[in-house]
């Protein structure tokens, strides 16, 4: 009955003859052919704290949706700016925590001096104006909740205002921003809150913050809270698991207590998909927990002011319990966390951890551009200029400027663009990340697809008839036979081409141990697959100087049928695809260019091979 219903979950309606007598092909299809780009995490003037008061943010939310929708709007520093292409969703995601505050007392608007003690805040914040050296302390909790229920219906009203269906799609959202339960030890356990509803339901409640609870086990019991009293639907997306310290994917709750399968189930109602890529770095893997992997180190977080430091002496570890920084460190990436969601579901019958994979910027400057040639910075005090790529924004801050990544954004397979559509596309997982171009990429996984498959006209209708997509489940085959894979990935029309489509499986085998590969499917240029697995370099047109690179190497289309050479029916995998662009120009290399800068540090990279991740498929081991 469990295999019946993983299959049944993911398997969706299709008819591929025309019984009715129908001459369109294509009149009982019930699959999405679209695929959907949109920023889940962008942060505006409501975000008080960082964004605003310390990031320099103070124009409205709406020129986030104008901008995401294409239009040219004016940066804070007064430059007109806008998209090359318009997105097709957006999640404005401010901090629940003292949200709509900085802007209010900016704006003096009435809901907040009407409210207990806004008066005196404003106060404070003049003289804050006057000097701001004496920092401007802020809780929100004390202006009563009929001022934050104010502050929410502005948001969620707006979400609706800009909501378009079939055009624009916009999430009413918020992020909770918990730093992390062990004491006196930072731990990002940041969570973006997306509702599916209109203000007709998430009306009805104020958002929950870490100022409520830092635990995230009572942000879950809240959004159940919310489905039960609304009959609404509610997700939670994890990000920058890489600086949680290992707290984000650990093995035990945030309370240090012992992992339960009610625990385990909740999480995974609520958490079906993940942040992988964003400005504050790529989370797929690391190169000490992957070093096999000749490209794991892909914009990682693991420097402090350009110095380098090993995981125990890092400064953000500094004050953590005794044990293993390698442990630490497996709990703060997607490809760990996927192996130990295989651990957990043999040890529990649930797996918390199957998740889906999406970009987003994490922006706090309203700007959702994930293009290494018009990086805008994570905040508004980071636009460009000669000097942001040494700049430190204080003694405190974790890294120079340089070191942000442009990333990223969330790919939907979707039917239409509607909240409808797009949430519960995230809900089954049938998403993929990209660190910034928007690369098309399919990936099904089933027991009968041949090499031949993969040149099919349309491979979309194969993939869904004969087997499952991302996101999806698999059990076992018949006669042990190993699952084969339908992968499809072509470049972003206005970028660059692609360099190869590699498979990441991770296993457990059946003594418990947890076991990842990473496989070269298929590569550009006739390049040959050796023996050893490995592949030649694409090579790299890109001239730093100019900032520039060319097409003439790799390839604007990959096609593959992969089957797995090392499959064992009793043992438990995912499978995930990661698409691999030509090198091209770090943000890095066009602000060099752009501002005739020449004598740069060493240690600031100017190239880079931009990359997509398709969420996994989860091969279910027999009982047999």
């Amino acid at each position: 009955m469990r295999n019946l219903v993983l299959l049944c979950a993911v398997i969706l309606p299709l008819a591929v003859t025309a019984e009715d007598g129908a001459y369109s092909p294509v009149v009982h299809d019930d699959f999405p052919r679209n695929v959907y780009w949109g920023d889940t995490h962008v942060h505006t003037s409501y975000s008080t704290g960082d964004a605003n008061l310390n990031g320099g943010n103070t124009v409205s939310p709406s020129v986030a949706y104008r901008f995401a929708r294409g239009e040219e709007v004016t940066a804070v520093n007064g430059e007109p700016v806008r998209l090359r292409r318009p997105l097709d969703f957006l999640v404005i995601a401010d901090h629940a925590e003292n949200l709509g505050i900085a802007y209010d007392l900016q704006t003096r608007h009435q809901a907040l001096l009407a409210a207990p003690g806004g008066q005196t805040l404003l106060e404070r914040y003049r003289a804050f104006e006057t000097d701001r050296s004496q920092g401007m302390p802020i809780r929100g909790k004390d202006l009563g909740v009929d001022y934050e229920r104010s502050v929410w219906q502005r948001v969620i009203s707006r979400a609706d205002a800009y909501n378009d269906p079939g055009r624009f799609t916009a999430f009413a959202g918020y992020e909770y921003s918990s730093p992390g339960t062990i004491p006196r030890v930072f731990g990002n356990l940041h969570r973006v809150v997306i509702f599916k509803d209109s203000a007709r339901r998430t009306g009805q409640i104020v958002p929950f913050g870490a100022d409520d609870s830092g635990r995230p086990e009572d942000l879950w019991q809240f959004l159940s809270d919310y489905e039960a009293d609304t009959d609404g639907q509610v997700l939670a997306i994890p990000h920058n698991p890489n600086l949680s310290n290992g707290q984000m994917f650990a093995l035990t709750d945030s309370a240090g207590g012992d992992l339960t399968t009610a625990w385990a189930e909740m999480r995974a109602r609520f958490e079906p998909i993940m942040e992988v890529t964003q400005i504050k770095g790529d989370s797929e893997t690391h190169p000490l927990l992957s070093p096999d992997d000749e490209f794991a180190d892909f914009e990682t977080w693991h420097s402090w002011g350009g110095r380098q430091f090993s995981p125990d002496e890092h400064p953000c570890c500094r004050g953590l319990p005794d044990g293993d920084p390698m442990v630490r460190k497996a709990g703060e990436y997607a490809r760990s966390a996927l192996k130990r969601g295989l651990a957990l579901e043999a040890a529990l019958g649930v797996n918390p951890y199957r998740l889906g994979l999406i970009g987003s910027t994490d922006t706090h400057s309203s700007l959702s551009t994930a293009d290494s040639d018009n990086y805008w910075g994570k905040y508004s005090s980071d636009y460009p200029t000669p000097g942001r790529m040494t700049d430190q924004r204080s003694p405190g801050w974790p890294t120079q400027f340089w070191n942000m990544s442009p990333a990223g954004y969330a790919g939907v397979w979707a039917r239409e663009n509607t909240r409808e559509e797009i949430f519960e596309a995230m809900q089954r997982r049938e998403v993929y990340a990209s660190t910034g171009p928007r690369i098309t990429l399919r990936f099904f996984g089933g027991w009968e697809f041949r090499h031949e498959h993969a040149n099919e006209p349309d491979l979309a209708r194969l993939g869904y008839l004969r087997g499952v997509p991302m996101g999806g489940d698999l059990t076992a085959g018949p006669g042990g036979m190993a699952p084969s894979f339908l992968i499809l990935a072509v470049r972003d029309p206005d970028g660059a081409n692609l360099d190869r489509i590699q498979v990441v499986k991770g296993w457990r085998s059946d003594d418990g141990e947890l076991h990842e590969r990473v496989y070269n499917a298929v590569a550009s240029d006739a390049r040959k697959i050796g023996r050893d697995g490995r592949v030649k370099p694409v090579g790299s047109s890109v001239d730093v100087r100019t900032a520039s690179y060319h097409n003439g190497i790799g390839a604007p289309e990959l096609r593959v049928v992969w089957r797995d050479p090392d499959f064992d029916p009793g043992e438990a995998a995912f499978y995930y695809v990661r698409v691999l662009e030509i090198p091209t120009p770090r943000w890095t290399a066009y602000d060099a260019e752009r501002f005739g800068l020449t004598d740069i540090p060493a240690e600031i990279p100017m190239v880079s091979q931009e990359r997509a991740y398709s969420s996994p498929i989860w091969y279910h081991a027999s009982a047999d």
